[in-house]
């Protein structure tokens, strides 16, 4: 018997926490659900309307490392290119780079794709919608936008 299973939330170690609550609070317009700072254990659970979805836990000592085995990149799907490119405009009102220099299709021909960028600590992400970008060029020619970068 199979069991049919959805993401419930996800944790992302971070070396800040407040310039990480900040960072999404700002940037995805998350809330800030229950925060603790006990004992030198510092963490926060984060979401929309009361559902969690992500929990931050302050134990990182370094940033995000590509080159290691784990997390690839965290995607968040929004409703509408008009969603993507509000993020967008966060992103570089925030002092954020994107990966790719625009909001891109994830493929040649696909009418789904988003934008890449990083948090303050370096972790991969990428907020996207799954159509109206029909005739947006991707990232490049060998691969899909959230493959490599």
């Amino acid at each position: 018997m199979s069991t049919a299973l959805s993401t419930g939330h996800v944790g992302i170690n971070v070396s800040d926490l407040d310039r990480s609550i900040g960072f999404y609070t700002d940037v995805l317009t998350l809330d800030v659900l229950e925060r603790h700072d006990d004992d030198g254990r510092r963490y926060a659970y984060l979401g929309t309307e009361e559902v969690l979805l992500l929990t931050l836990w302050q134990q990182a000592s370094g940033s995000f490392d590509a080159d290691l085995a784990g997390l690839h990149h965290l995607a968040f799907l929004v409703p509408d290119v008009d969603a993507v490119t509000a993020v967008e405009s966060r992103v570089l009102g925030a002092g954020g780079t994107l990966v790719h220099d625009r909001l891109v299709a994830h493929d040649e021909g696909r009418a789904s794709g988003g934008v890449f960028f990083r948090d303050p600590d370096g972790t991969r992400l990428e907020v996207y919608t799954n159509s109206g970008l029909e005739g947006t060029a991707p990232a490049s020619d060998d691969g899909p936008a959230c493959g490599f970068f």
